[in-house]
């Protein structure tokens, strides 16, 4: 199981392929506020799992430009970690409300 910090990028990156898929990996890194190569790590982990694909654009006259898309499986795993970050992050939200609370009561408020 990925850790939490591997999860929200894997969604962030299926999410950032999913809308520009001609973000070069550089481009990528800078989205996400990762290095490269943490980048590079992901994205190569999602193509090995088959998630997503590259290829080179067909008509770019820079023959080393990358396509990156999600494949039928991606689309699919993309909304399991979504439903996975989505839970993460409203459970997040409880303690922090409930920790608001609390030190309001702390200061009397």
């Amino acid at each position: 199981m990925p850790t939490s910090d591997t999860l929200e990028k894997e969604y962030q990156l299926l999410s950032l392929i999913e809308q520009q898929p001609q973000l070069t990996q550089r481009q990528l890194a800078s989205e996400l506020g990762v290095s490269l190569g943490k980048t590079h790590y992901v994205l190569t982990a999602l193509i090995e799992r088959g998630l997503v694909k590259s290829g080179n654009f067909a008509r770019s006259a820079n023959k080393s430009g990358y396509a990156y898309v999600l494949t039928p499986k991606g689309i699919k795993e993309k909304v399991v970690i979504t439903r996975a970050f989505l839970q993460r992050k409203m459970a997040e939200y409880d303690r922090i409300t409930a920790d608001i609370a609390r030190l309001h009561q702390e200061l009397g408020e």
